[in-house]
């Protein structure tokens, strides 16, 4: 019997998350597999720990994980990938917009040699909003100046085979975007388009402030566009420099000494050539921690509520 683990994150959903859990459990019940369902608190403080602790009584193939503060949607979706067991392992999120009647297609698809099966958002019946937007320019600026291809629409409902969640625990990234980091693996993947539905209640989580914050860490991440930036900045300043020393030198042969200001053009050349030194060096010293920022982060992504800290033997 194939194992299947679904990886759901949850915040604040103690309204939601029961009638969602339901509908889970009403499709997976019909499926020939052996399912676990890992629900992950992000350091919810409206009671959602312990709707969990009584769904995961009711049913034993829930296995509830508190974080120990909120860390972040990404981060909960880590630690639940960290613990799956699964031969195929499905994350999904717990405000009912990721419908479970895809469970079984996907679970087939894996099951024909796909490694990644990549949920698409089908935006063209939505109407205009401010988000949707904001998400096609995102993709559209990140996919411009990274040479990793986001599909738009795609959010964190996928299907991983066993080797690829294994590749992904082996990228120990802080500050994470997962969705880049699953298509920079390139393994086999299939896009598996669906209608979003609305959500069972409340209001989405993913407020102006944390969408700013998972765009940055996907550009910063997965480019280093805005390094470049910098050495261009201080091509131009150069540029410009060269320029005003040519128009100064001009001025002085053909004799027009009234238009030259004296002690300014010498400081204007020296001002702009010393700036455009110091943006390009600043470019290539950016380059240089670019590359090791993207080496080397040791930090944990998370710590779960009741975790035992590690501790060094040698001590």
């Amino acid at each position: 019997m194939l194992k299947v683990s679904l990886v759901i994150p949850v915040f604040n959903e103690s309204g939601v998350i029961e009638r969602s859990h339901v509908n889970l459990t009403a499709v997976i019940n019909r499926l020939p597999h052996a399912f676990s369902i890992y629900y992950i608190d992000d350091g919810s403080d409206d009671g959602t720990d312990a709707v969990l602790s009584a769904i995961a009584a009711l049913d034993e193939r829930v296995h509830p994980l508190t974080l120990s503060r909120n860390f972040g949607h990404q981060a909960a979706l880590t630690a639940g990938l960290d613990h799956a067991d699964g031969d195929v392992i499905i994350s999904m999120d717990g405000d009912g917009q990721h419908p479970p009647e895809l469970l079984a297609q996907m679970i087939e698809l894996v099951q024909q040699g796909y490694d990644i099966v990549q949920a698409q958002r089908i935006e063209e019946d939505q109407v205009f909003s401010f988000k949707k937007v904001t998400s096609a320019g995102f993709y559209s600026l990140l996919n411009r100046i990274s040479g990793t291809r986001v599909q738009p629409g795609a959010a964190d409902f996928r299907a991983l085979s066993r080797q690829a969640l294994d590749a992904l625990k082996s990228m120990p990234e802080y500050h994470r975007f997962l969705r880049g980091m699953i298509a920079w693996m390139g393994y086999k993947s299939v896009i598996l388009p669906y209608h979003e539905p609305k959500r069972m209640g409340g209001k989405s989580k993913y407020s102006l402030g944390k969408m700013i914050r998972l765009a940055s860490d996907a550009i910063f991440s997965f480019s280093l566009m805005p390094l470049y930036i910098g050495l261009s900045v201080g091509g131009i300043f150069l540029v410009l420099a060269a320029a005003q020393i040519a128009y100064v030198l001009f001025l002085w042969l053909t004799g027009q000494y009234d238009k030259i200001v004296p002690g300014w053009s010498s400081l204007m050349a020296v001002m702009l050539i010393a700036s455009g030194i110091i943006m390009i060096l600043l470019g290539f010293i950016g380059v240089y921690v670019g590359y090791i920022f993207q080496q080397v982060k040791g930090r944990p992504v998370y710590f779960l509520k009741n975790q035992k800290p590690e501790t060094d033997d040698r001590l």
